[in-house]
């Protein structure tokens, strides 16, 4: 039995925070989950409307657009002792979709399904947002301020109502594609065309007959580019690789490939860095996403700096606070559910005391050599928690996961 159970604080309801609750009960702690959203799922909850403003978040909470599919196979897709697939065939059990790419509902079902098969649901408060984290000087332990929705009576009348509660720590899961991150484009202030990041793109047909450049070439940029380009009259997309013959050459007639933008102009012009030019109605980046904790305050000394959340020791613990704040799913270019599933379980058992963390000064130790590390392989600060990009190992020591030993190890 664990040495101590803990009321935990879980903020967000997609992969990271249903599956840290699990790990969590399952480790003898008491978990309650923060949802702002109105259903499980985070991220995965499909919404077809969008920001009203195209390059913001808005209060929407999904990122999702209509033709989504994940870039890994069902096979990969599920956490480790819920597999996405029946009797580890390819054959889903959430859709009769054959492809082996599962689309955006599939997903959602799963994690539906997850929630109710570990009786999950009871632990969660839909449209509840977290809007400050601070310590409790009174009982050393943390103070969340909570905004839900309330029926106050007769009046029936919805209002948002704050309220507080303190727990004995708090797991941060609130995901990494909420906070739009967009490219520093010369003369974009007078350029009078449309612009839209990829969060606010949900379907084409907006840019039916339209010149559209799309800013950046990941999944987005090579998803949403061949969505659109169906209906546009030409697409042009703009990323980092060396542009090339070979590179510049697409499948698709009206479907062209260019170095990064050099400049906007006021005639509606786009100048890429080869020199081509294209006269645009519309920019869409798809340049990913900042990080954003807005209910941690400065006190608390975690900070995002260029995309680097710091600090932190395995993309976890912050050591000054640690075990009793902690983050899941910070992690980029990785199989997403497996990984939060270890770090919930490394994270349940740390605060249980069934698994040990290194001292504060080991732990800052171990992130300097890091970063050191990352500087030497000359990875920019923003990839800090790319976890493909860099090439570098992560996992988690089974020895003090799976009983035995007290040192639970995360290595790269």
């Amino acid at each position: 039995m664990p040495s101590r159970s803990l009321h935990v604080a879980v903020i967000g309801a997609g992969a990271a925070g249903l599956v840290a609750a699990r790990e969590l009960r399952r480790e003898g702690h008491d978990p309650v989950v923060f949802e702002r959203g109105a259903g499980v799922g985070g991220n995965w909850l499909y919404h077809p409307a969008a920001s009203a403003d195209p390059l913001g978040s808005g209060g929407v909470q999904s990122s999702l657009y209509a033709s989504l599919r994940t870039n890994v196979p069902r096979e990969c897709m599920g956490f480790l002792d819920f597999p996405f697939v029946a009797d580890g065939g390819a054959t889903s059990s959430y859709s009769d979709d054959p492809r082996r790419f599962p689309g955006h509902e599939e997903v959602l079902r799963y994690l539906q399904e997850f929630a109710r098969r570990f009786d999950l649901l009871g632990l969660i408060r839909l449209e509840t947002e977290v809007v400050s984290v601070r310590r409790d000087d009174t009982s050393a332990g943390w103070k969340l301020w909570y905004r839900s929705r309330k029926l106050p009576g007769a009046g029936g009348e919805e209002v948002k109502v704050v309220e507080d509660d303190v727990f004995d720590a708090v797991v941060v899961c609130n995901g990494h594609s909420d906070e739009p991150r967009l490219a520093d484009i010369a003369g974009i202030d007078g350029w009078p065309g449309k612009q839209m990041h990829s969060r606010n793109y949900r379907v084409p047909d907006p840019f039916h007959g339209q010149v559209v450049v799309i800013v950046g070439y990941a999944p987005s940029g090579l998803d949403i580019s061949r969505d659109i380009v169906g209906v546009a009259k030409e697409v042009h997309v703009a990323h980092r690789s060396p542009a090339t013959s070979e590179t510049q050459s697409t499948a698709h007639a009206n479907l062209w490939l260019h170095p990064m933008i050099e400049r906007a102009s006021e005639d509606g012009s786009v100048v890429f860095q080869d020199g081509c030019r294209v006269k645009a109605d519309a920019i869409l980046y798809c340049t990913g996403y900042k990080y954003n904790f807005p209910f941690l305050g400065d006190d608390v000394g975690v900070f995002v700096d260029d995309n680097r959340v710091d600090p932190l020791y395995k993309h976890v613990f912050p050591p000054h606070l640690a075990p009793h704040i902690s983050f899941i799913g910070l992690s980029l270019k990785a199989l997403q559910f497996p990984v939060f599933q270890l770090q919930s379980t490394w994270v349940a058992r740390v605060l249980s005391g069934r698994a040990e963390l290194p001292s504060q000064e080991e732990m800052m130790e171990d992130m300097a050599a890091f970063y050191s590390e990352l500087e030497a392989r000359g990875c920019p600060k923003s990839y800090t928690h790319d976890l493909g990009e860099c090439t570098y190992e992560y996992e988690v020591g089974w020895r003090g996961l799976k009983g035995g030993g007290k040192r639970c190890l995360l290595r790269r």
